[in-house]
């Protein structure tokens, strides 16, 4: 007999895999998805993960085998934790905090975790900041049985460029796979909402879907708001629109509940707005949308312009999205710097599978494995799990990746404009105004707000707690901060990524819960 351990996550095939493995359609949902994960892995075993589309982690318990099996879905999107006891027992698990409860962890903090932190402003790879703790990392499976742990990995991003096509016949396949998969994202019966920002990813999405009540966020500031051209998507599209206006006293009061709830630092500062968001629009719906996934997949950042200059020496240096402290910078905060903790490290793997692919598939691949993994996917699913809100993300699917996967790099970036074939795969249903407008990013005026002395009380007070004084050199992060407070705003990133710290390692650390 299999018993369904743990699962988190929504199966978007699932009316196929009924059909496959003779399951009754009908059955609700809480019923129907654990019976297809035990039919599907008594049927296909641990390639079982192949032919699942969607959202998911779950743990399987085979009691004739007497044999552990746990796996996480491609892309990473829903975590999956595990750590091995002293005792000879594995614990497991899809939050941090049910494996910090139970009997035989041991909870230690990974200090060199904090000097990778430093760089990416997120936990990247497989450890976590809990020594011992690790992470089943996307597109593998886990087997616990006697005692012995075994990690494969069944399914790995893998480009193979098709110079067959035109730049209009890969926006039709792109439009055509996104078109199949919609119908999945939701059953007839659910009512799903959609976030929406200004640009083309939740604008598409949008576009795509029945949703009728979008959510976007807005700042008091007019160089940081979005929401207006969300509002005027939504009206072209004949949607309505809600805006939750983020106030600087609600994002500061909101950090230590998202250091709480992320269970793992994370210095991105849109996580912040982005709980608030999740709060708000879960007071009128547990269902919402979202668009991430196509930066990755087609070369939507701006950095990805430059990928034909970094060339090979992309390997020496570029670990993801984000890089923001040198080592030499890093050696002179930390207390405790270990030369030999170099975040390259995480890369290098992916540098030696992908070698003789260009520079961009280079950097889509390496981003595909770390940052969306350890940044963007745990900020979506922990914020809205927080907030009792279910995201499901239409553009994260592996029918999507498939096409990106074939599609040559000229494709998605040329001189003048990123996501060239995904934004005009877009244009057949918005206007080239939403199609092709420039990249902002989800935005927050915290650079501007961090130097403001009304709300950084708080900052000050970490950077001379007595936390901050066992890690850090405490002269050398007041410098920081003192020289960003002066003027120099490209410091603002590097003061908020060592308060997050702060912050969660009081929640995990010092406070007595």
């Amino acid at each position: 007999m299999i018993k369904v351990q743990e699962y988190r996550g929504h199966i978007r095939n699932w009316a196929e895999l009924c059909g496959k493995l003779g399951i009754d359609a009908a059955l609700p949902r809480e019923e129907r998805e654990p019976l297809i994960l035990k039919r599907a892995y008594e049927t296909w075993g641990c390639d079982m993960g192949l032919y699942l589309h969607g959202m998911f982690a779950f743990s399987l318990w085979d009691e004739e085998k007497e044999r552990l099996f746990c796996l996480r879905d491609p892309f990473g999107t829903k975590p999956f934790y595990y750590y091995e006891t002293e005792d000879g027992r594995l614990l497991t698990g899809t939050k941090i905090r049910g494996i910090l409860e139970r009997p035989g962890f041991v909870k230690k903090l990974n200090e060199e975790m904090l000097q990778i932190y430093l760089s990416l402003t997120y936990a990247g790879g497989e450890n976590t900041f809990f020594t011992g703790l690790k992470k089943l990392m996307p597109g593998h499976y886990l087997i616990w049985q006697d005692g012995v742990l075994q990690i494969e990995r069944y399914w790995k991003p893998e480009f193979h460029p098709d110079e067959s096509k035109t730049l209009e016949e890969w926006a039709d396949e792109i439009h055509g796979v996104l078109q199949a998969i919609m119908p999945e994202v939701k059953e007839e019966t659910e009512t799903a909402e959609s976030f929406l920002s200004g640009g083309v990813d939740s604008s598409y999405v949008l576009a795509m879907s029945d949703v009728r009540l979008t959510d976007s966020c807005g700042y008091e500031d007019a160089r940081f708001d979005e929401s207006g051209l969300a509002a005027e998507t939504a009206r072209f599209l004949g949607r309505e629109n809600a805006r939750c206006l983020i106030t600087p006293e609600a994002y500061f009061a909101a950090v230590p509940y998202v250091m709480y709830e992320m269970e793992q630092p994370l210095g991105d500062a849109s996580a912040v707005a982005f709980a608030i968001a999740c709060k708000e629009t879960a007071k009128h719906t547990k269902l919402c949308y979202s668009g991430e996934g196509a930066d990755e997949f087609f070369g939507g950042y701006n950095m990805y312009r430059n990928a034909k200059r970094y060339g090979d020496n992309l390997k020496t240096f570029y670990v993801g999205n984000t890089n923001i402290m040198k080592e030499e910078e890093k050696r002179a905060l930390l207390k405790n710097y270990d030369a030999d903790v170099l975040p390259i490290e995480l890369a290098v793997d992916i540098y030696k599978e992908n070698e003789g692919l260009d520079p961009l598939s280079r950097m889509s691949d390496v981003d595909i494995r770390i940052w969306l993994e350890g940044d963007i996917y745990l900020n979506v699913d922990k914020m809205s799990e927080a907030a009792g809100l279910e995201i499901r993300m239409p553009l994260t699917d592996r029918r999507i990746f498939d096409i990106a996967s074939r599609m040559p790099s000229r494709y998605k970036v040329n001189e003048e404009q990123n996501k060239v074939a995904f934004r005009t795969a877009a244009s057949k249903v918005l206007p080239e105004e939403i199609a092709f407008r420039k990249k902002l990013g989800f935005i927050v005026p915290i650079r501007i707000w961090l130097a403001d002395a009304r709300y950084h009380s708080d900052v000050r007070e970490k950077f001379h707690s007595e936390a901050a004084k066992k890690f850090f050199r405490v002269d050398e992060i007041d410098r920081i901060f003192e020289d960003y407070v002066g003027g120099n705003s490209d410091n603002w990133r590097k003061v908020w990524t060592i308060y997050t710290f702060l912050v969660w390692y009081e929640e995990y650390f010092e406070k007595r819960r």
